[in-house]
């Protein structure tokens, strides 16, 4: 029996010629990846192992992008412990103010993630890099620690669903959409431990931020990881961005998967997930239909953040102003797009409209900070999770959408598509 892309990739970085569903084994690692919260918990396990330095000073990165610039006490002092660890251990790709960025953004604009790898990292949302051809999960930070100690880490191997992807989205369809659509199909659970492996000829029209917003999401499904073929578009990417040759692993024809779902991407609408769990969807028409009055409009993450997020915000606000019971927070995911918004006038168009425009920073997402809902508040988010109390009193409320629902949103105060602002 053949094996599926992420398959093939575990097997060489275990030195084995096939593995099959269910196995466990050990793998080399080419990145192990934590952030100041997840990181400062590793500490502690990675001096369990006695270890006097990590496995190689190339391959372990942190980024200290969830809580910084500091907060409060506790997360200067976080912080503090991952500067001092990531300094003794002479940590070449160590992120801190200045120079940070929103993780799974960053990785990949600097080049150190590519196709072909094995990658973990102690955050759930390390599953991004499966939009290069990689595999790539988030691990606790035990995990990490041990990682960072050895290169090493065990895996049991996932099954695989297959979605094969046709037609053209149409206009206001982005990848947030069709992953939205996509666990509003299957459930949180759906593709539980699973591989997620996207295919088929829709695929040339997604851009690579789609597909990073796509493999993001995988997570929310339940899935292992996510990953797209590393086609020509992510092959450049990867050679335009790192040094590192990519490595394109190539599904067997007679690889065995739990199931295959067809989605014909021409017949997508935009997606709104409602509260409380990501398969709660609706399409954009039925959301309008309901009238929900929002409070909040948050547009970025590791999910949404990148450039063309940026692009298309500040075309439907540009000349407008966003409605006034309406606080809109824009966050770009990373320095250089930060100053790209700022070189194209995005930022320009942004606060005109009444927008706050903020540093790189995860703190809205996780209701950490910059964006904390009170009780009863609504919020329209291009964040990935909208779990109870996810972005602040238990009995507020997170909406999941693009941000071009999010953006059309912010100017009416209700979730409006975009193509009636």
């Amino acid at each position: 029996m053949g094996m599926t892309m992420t398959q093939k990739i575990i097997a060489k970085h275990a030195g084995l010629d096939n593995v099959r569903a269910g196995q466990l084994v050990e793998a080399e690692l080419d990145i192990v990846m934590g952030n100041d919260i997840t990181t400062a918990v590793a500490l502690k396990e990675f001096k369990k192992t006695g270890a006097e330095g990590v496995f190689d000073k190339d391959k372990v990165v942190i980024v200290l992008d969830h809580f910084t610039p500091n907060k409060d006490i506790k997360a200067a002092e976080q912080c503090k412990a991952c500067r001092n660890f990531a300094c003794d251990m002479n940590v070449k790709h160590f992120y801190d103010v200045g120079e940070v960025g929103i993780e799974h953004a960053l990785l990949p604009e600097k080049g150190i993630v590519s196709a072909g790898q094995i990658i973990i990292g102690a955050d759930s949302h390390t599953c991004t890099y499966g939009a290069l051809g990689a595999f790539s999960t988030g691990v606790g930070s035990t995990d990490m620690a041990i990682g960072m100690a050895t290169g090493k880490a065990w895996f049991k191997v996932p099954s695989a669903i297959k979605f094969v992807l046709t037609g053209k989205p149409a206009k206001w369809v982005s990848g947030k959409d069709i992953i939205l659509h996509i666990i509003g199909m299957i459930g949180v659970d759906g593709a539980l431990y699973k591989s997620m492996e996207f295919t088929g000829d829709g695929i040339q029209y997604l851009s690579m931020d789609d597909r990073f917003s796509m493999a993001n999401m995988a997570i929310e499904a339940g899935a292992k990881n996510g990953i797209f073929p590393a086609d020509e578009k992510a092959v450049e990417y990867c050679r335009e961005h790192g040094a590192k040759e990519p490595v394109v692993y190539e599904a067997d024809e007679d690889a065995e998967y739990e199931d295959t779902i067809t989605i014909d991407l021409s017949k997508l609408h935009p997606t709104v997930s409602f509260p409380h769990l990501p398969e709660n969807t609706r399409t954009i028409e039925e959301a309008e239909a309901e009238n929900i009055e929002i409070d909040q409009v948050v547009i970025g993450s590791c999910t949404n953040g990148r450039i063309s997020d940026m692009k298309i915000a500040a075309d439907i606000l540009r000349g407008k102003h966003v409605n006034k019971k309406v606080r809109t927070i824009i966050i770009p995911a990373t320095q250089k797009i930060y100053l790209e918004c700022i070189e194209r006038g995005y930022v320009e168009d942004f606060i005109k409209a009444g927008a706050v425009f903020s540093v790189p920073t995860c703190g809205p997402c996780l209701g950490g900070y910059m964006g904390i809902l009170a009780s009863g508040e609504r919020c329209v988010s291009t964040t990935n999770r909208n779990f109870v109390g996810r972005m602040g009193a238990k009995d507020s409320e997170v909406y999941l959408a693009s941000p071009a629902v999010a953006a059309a949103s912010a100017l009416t105060g209700h979730i409006t598509s975009p193509e009636n602002v």
